[in-house]
């Protein structure tokens, strides 16, 4: 099993599972079309790659963008 996905830290980096969820399938099909990884493979699956990715600070959602998307802190109600 993946190391990072045995804790929440993953999950609450992103906001919640659904958005964790959203950006591993967005990515794993833009490396099944071709893109690069953003990190060393070495050996590892799509998946182990894209969890390391997202691990990294390589890959997130764009807030910008998606302005409707809350940010994962407010999410949680860790800030006021």
């Amino acid at each position: 099993m993946i190391e990072a996905l045995k804790s929440d830290e993953i999950v609450h980096r992103m906001g919640g599972r659904f958005k964790l969820c959203a950006l591993v399938q967005h990515r794993w099909v833009e490396l099944i079309q071709g893109a690069r990884p953003l990190v060393e493979r070495n050996g590892r699956s799509d998946l182990e790659v894209i969890i390391d990715e997202i691990m990294q600070g390589k890959i997130g959602i764009d807030r910008d963008k998606s302005p409707n998307i809350t940010e994962a802190s407010l999410a949680l109600g860790e800030e006021s």
